[in-house]
């Protein structure tokens, strides 16, 4: 593979319809339908997740090209989330399955990314109508800002294989995985009702740390990484596998393109 034009083609070789609204990652200027890997910093891991998990419409298959690998890290690990579903504790499987997962986004003004880049527009009644279809609760309030709460399952059976997977953003949401330093400065400054991204059981009732703890420790558990050269393509079922990234030095150029694009509404939980 020699270009992103070529990765693009490649991806909708396989699926014609490559996804073409995703506000969550930055456009390449490259190809139409193929985004930057999400900005984070270099030093810090990105954590597993299931893309766009936290939303009513998801990629069923995920792809990324390597156009420059970094000179140290940035492995992509990823995790079998069958696997995963097998080691929850019957306890928090039942909760997770029954109450779900609430994930509360704060689109604030220089603060993650806006809700004008994030919805594709700059029409308030536009993103209105959008929450109002998606099941989203919403509010906007002072500064231009925008709240939205969203519940999802966290366990679903995959529409073509029928088994069970753990399927979720709990890690690029809740409040404990920020750095304490930072985590304390955005309580301090907004409260928690204010955050950038948190998340809760459905119900509302707060994930609690010996929660959390069993989950990274399952992740710890099923997870492999995958070492990137020049060219490389990884292709990703992204309701059977979670995908992070490890922390790098020196220059480094993923690509995504997503495709198969699914309601989640119409999946079995």
């Amino acid at each position: 593979m020699k270009s992103i034009r070529d990765f693009e083609k490649f991806a909708e070789t396989i699926c014609p319809n490559l996804f073409a609204e995703y506000g969550d990652l930055p456009r390449t200027d490259e190809g139409d339908k193929v985004y930057g890997s999400t900005p984070y910093p270099a030093d810090k891991a990105i954590l597993f997740h299931n893309e766009s998990s936290h939303l009513h419409c998801f990629p069923l298959k995920i792809w990324f090209y390597c156009v420059q690998p970094a000179v140290q890290g940035g492995e992509t690990p990823i995790v079998d989330c069958r696997k995963a579903y097998q080691l929850l504790s019957p306890q928090l499987r039942e909760k997770l399955a029954t109450k779900q997962l609430i994930y509360v986004r704060n689109f604030a003004e220089g603060l993650d990314v806006s809700w004008q880049h994030f919805f594709q527009t700059t029409d308030k009644n536009e993103v209105e109508n959008y929450c109002h279809k998606a099941g989203i609760e919403f509010e906007w309030y002072d500064n231009n800002g925008l709240l939205t709460r969203q519940i999802r399952p966290a366990v679903v059976t995959h529409p073509k294989t029928g088994e069970p997977v753990f399927f979720n953003q709990i890690q690029l949401h809740h409040v404990s995985y920020l750095d304490t330093e930072v985590r304390e400065s955005l309580l301090a400054m907004f409260g928690e009702s204010k955050l950038p991204r948190n998340v809760y059981f459905g119900d509302g009732m707060p994930i609690l740390e010996e929660e959390i703890a069993e989950i990274n420790a399952i992740y710890e558990q099923s997870k492999t990484s995958f070492s990137w050269q020049k060219g490389d393509i990884l292709m990703l079922d992204n309701m059977l596998v979670a995908h992070g990234r490890n922390p790098y030095s020196g220059q480094r150029k993923i690509v995504v393109a997503m495709g198969e694009i699914t309601d989640g509404n119409n999946i079995k939980k």
